[in-house]
This record gives C-alpha cells, sequence and structure tokens, in this order.
C-alpha cells in the first residue's frame, strides 16, 4: 500500500508543479480540458478493445491526469480536494453495497445491480429511473443503458427467447415504411428496429456497442486488404470491377 500511496503522491507534487511552471498547464479550465478528456476516454476504450495491457496502462494514465486536473481546480477555487472526492466515493461505495457493508443479501450480479439502482434513487440524486444517464452518450451506448436500467425496475421480458418477436415485428414494419416512402417513417421505423436488436443483444450478454465495433474493425481491415491489393495491381480501388472486389473480399476473410 506504501508503494501506491507515494507514486499516487508523486502524481500530484508533479501536477502542482506544472500547474505553476508550464503555460499550457497552468491556463486549463474545467471547459478547456473538457473536449480533452471525452478523447483520452475514447483512445483508452480503443486499448481496451485491442487488449493491449501496455496501452491500457498508458491510456488509464491519460485518464488518470484529467481527473487529478480537476481536483485541482476544485481544489484552487477551494471548493473541495482530491481528499473530499476520494471519501465521498468510498462512502458512496459502502452505501450502494450493502450486501458487503451491511445485512442486505445479493446471490448474483443481477440482484447487486437491482440494488444498486434502487439505492440511486433513493439517494435523490436521479428523480427518475433514467434521469441519471447523460444526454450527450452515443446512441447506441445510451439505449443500451436504458434497456438495462429499466430492466433492473422489471421492465423486461418474461423470457429472453421472446424479444426475437419483436424484432421480427420491426423488421416487417421497415420494410412496409420502405414501401410507404415516407423518409420520415422510414427512420422511425429504422430506430425502433436497432431498439430492439440492441435490447435482444443485452438479454443474450452481448454489449452491442463493443460488438459493432469489432465488426467496424473486420470490416476496416478487409476493406485495406482490397486498397492495397488494388495499388499492388496499379488501380485506385474504384477502377476494380465489383466482381473483382468481392472476390478480394472473400481473400481477407480467409486470412
Amino acid at each position: 500500500m506504501d508503494e501506491k500511496l507515494k507514486a499516487f503522491e508523486r502524481c500530484l507534487e508533479i501536477l502542482d508543479r506544472l500547474r505553476v511552471e508550464c503555460p499550457w498547464d497552468r491556463k486549463q479550465t474545467y471547459d478547456s480540458l473538457r473536449p480533452n478528456t471525452i478523447e483520452e476516454v475514447y483512445e483508452l476504450s480503443d486499448a481496451i478493445l485491442k487488449k493491449n495491457p501496455e496501452e491500457i496502462k498508458i491510456e488509464t494514465g491519460d485518464v488518470l491526469l484529467h481527473i487529478l486536473f480537476y481536483a485541482k481546480f476544485a481544489e484552487e477555487q477551494k471548493l473541495y480536494t482530491i481528499a473530499d472526492i476520494c471519501n465521498a466515493l468510498c462512502d458512496k461505495l459502502i452505501y450502494r453495497h450493502p450486501h458487503i457493508f451491511g445485512a442486505v443479501e445479493a446471490e448474483n450480479s443481477e440482484a447487486v445491480s437491482r440494488n444498486w439502482e434502487i439505492l440511486k434513487l433513493r439517494e435523490g440524486k436521479n428523480k427518475t429511473v433514467l434521469g441519471g444517464i447523460p444526454q450527450s452518450l452515443p446512441s447506441i451506448i445510451k439505449a443500451h443503458r436504458m434497456q438495462d436500467k429499466t430492466s433492473n425496475c422489471g421492465f423486461d421480458w418474461e423470457k429472453k427467447e421472446d424479444v426475437w418477436n419483436k424484432v421480427d415485428e420491426e423488421i416487417r414494419e421497415v420494410k412496409e415504411a420502405v414501401a410507404s416512402g415516407d423518409q420520415v417513417h422510414i427512420e422511425e421505423e429504422f430506430g425502433d428496429l436497432l431498439f430492439s436488436v440492441i435490447n435482444a443483444a443485452r438479454l443474450y450478454k452481448v454489449n452491442s456497442d463493443t460488438a459493432l465495433e469489432r465488426t467496424n474493425q473486420k470490416f476496416l481491415k478487409r476493406f485495406n486488404y482490397i486498397e492495397s491489393q488494388a495499388q499492388k495491381a496499379g488501380k485506385l480501388i474504384n477502377e476494380l470491377s465489383l466482381e473483382e472486389m468481392d472476390a478480394l473480399w472473400n481473400e481477407a476473410k480467409k486470412q
């Protein structure tokens, strides 16, 4: 524990010095740092998807730096300190884990999640079940979180297999909307279909955002292969026929 505390103290001391001596660090504010924080979180997410421990370590450090920055801003404004942040976090963790620090029983992770949501409502921080979900979340992640939270309140399918009837229903409604030619209606029905597919994935313990990003990376790798093979043949990719591209795509799949 001493080694961890010394490393944390070293971070704080370095940041204190940078805040005084470095022109860039000195001028940072909540507003100026916020976009960088979002970028750092996405970089950490990329490292996690790559399952690269060294990258995860580096990107976790970058995110930690931003957390320490925000604590420093608050300390300078005499609002609170990093110690206050840590203690508030500890208090919240103890309160929301009564199955560890109290007499409540939780037989599995689903029960823990249900208790967590109930306790958050009792705290009064969120006036409604969905009130704590940031509106700026990417749509796929937001849909998953909404479904997850309402599920913890009992609003869910009795049998997960039943969700496929809903997916099939939404596919039919998309086709009907497309046939109508009403673009607004088409968009609405595609949204309903995507929402139902995300719900199905959740029921089968699949995170839709992670699954889609893995497919994105797979598509990127295969399409890059097509493009590189075209270049080797002295062509631009748009000079290839669809049949040639399909053949190269199948080669990429085999690799």
